[in-house]
């Protein structure tokens, strides 16, 4: 079996029923162990588990796994106090999680991408005790992005930690993709490529040379259109800034995790991030990512895998564990 020194990719629900009695449109029903959010109802009884993430681990020989909120608890329509006391209450949940497994979990605390306001609030909160660690969207449920203007004083404060954020997708809102379970299978991975293209063409990660970000499932379909993107940099399309700097060199500084599903994507996102970028993530315990590790990446050569599961994320580890307290 190989041995995974992190997972940056496992999700977990906080269930504190003492305190969910406070929010509307959510209720937790005990015997069917079921977290009803806005109307919908979410029933993987594990995402709400911590010790079952724990038996996973142990049985997958996993050391370490950061611990996130899934989508369907990212509530993109909040707003103010409320966006700001939901993101409170899951980062409340993660820290119990991570405290009743110690050593073996670290909460990425949640970010609400759609109100960067109180995004900053929880910045200022955790990062004043010393946390660098953090998780958020890669969306804002609307036609904004992360490249406009009232990101900017999020970006500073994450920059200014020296901060690591795992950003994830939403559910995709175009309309086309209703049937077939293409809001999630073609959705996912092209809101990723959304929210790369406008970090890197905004200007962002130029502006932020300390901020490190990480891309669920190899930086979804980033990688197949990244050629095309520094084309229309090299030929200065319409809005592209070409006294910035080179798409193609501002994407190495992205880490990416390994659910590709295929050794041929994950080869392209290795050749457009870096051999050194790819780093193990499983999506515990969503069926679309890799719950069997050991089987799923079974076709990868020895070295390949020997990198994404222990020498990229040891490494990964190491540079966050420096001057750190998560």
């Amino acid at each position: 079996m190989t041995r995974i020194a992190l997972d940056v990719h496992a999700h977990l629900l906080p269930v504190l029923p003492e305190r969910l009695a406070g929010f509307a449109e959510v209720s937790w029903d005990a015997a069917a162990k079921t977290l009803s959010i806005d109307g919908h109802a979410v029933g993987i009884a594990r995402l709400f588990q911590p010790a079952a993430l724990a038996r996973w681990m142990a049985d997958q020989d996993v050391a370490h796994a950061w611990i996130s909120a899934p989508p369907p608890a990212y509530r993109m329509h909040l707003r103010g106090v409320g966006a700001l006391e939901w993101s409170r209450y899951l980062n409340e949940g993660l820290d119990r999680a991570a405290a009743d497994h110690e050593g073996a979990m670290t909460p990425l605390y949640h970010l609400p991408t759609q109100d960067p306001e109180s995004a900053c609030r929880i910045v200022d909160e955790r990062g004043g005790k010393g946390h660098r660690l953090f998780a958020m969207p890669s969306g804002t449920g609307d036609a904004r992005t992360l490249a406009d203007a009232e990101f900017d004083g999020l970006w500073s404060r994450l920059d200014a930690l020296g901060a690591l954020v795992f950003v994830h997708p939403g559910e995709c809102a175009d309309g086309r993709l209703s049937a077939h379970y293409l809001t999630n299978l073609l959705g996912n991975p092209h809101e990723t490529s959304v929210a790369i293209s406008h970090l890197v063409l905004g200007g962002v990660l130029e502006r932020h040379p300390q901020l490190e970000l990480c891309f669920a499932h190899g930086g979804g379909t980033y990688p197949m259109i990244a050629a095309r993107i520094q084309r229309g940099y090299d030929t200065a399309r319409p809005g592209v800034d070409t006294a910035a700097a080179r798409p193609s060199d501002l994407v190495r500084r992205l880490h990416v995790d390994c659910i590709c599903h295929s050794q041929e994507a994950l080869c392209l996102s290795e050749a457009v991030f870096g051999e050194d970028r790819l780093v193990f993530g499983s999506d515990w315990p969503f069926p679309m990512g890799l719950v069997e590790p050991d089987e799923q990446l079974a076709k990868l050569n020895p070295d390949r895998r020997e990198r994404i599961t222990q020498i990229n994320p040891t490494r990964l580890l190491a540079s966050r564990q420096k001057g750190s307290a998560s």
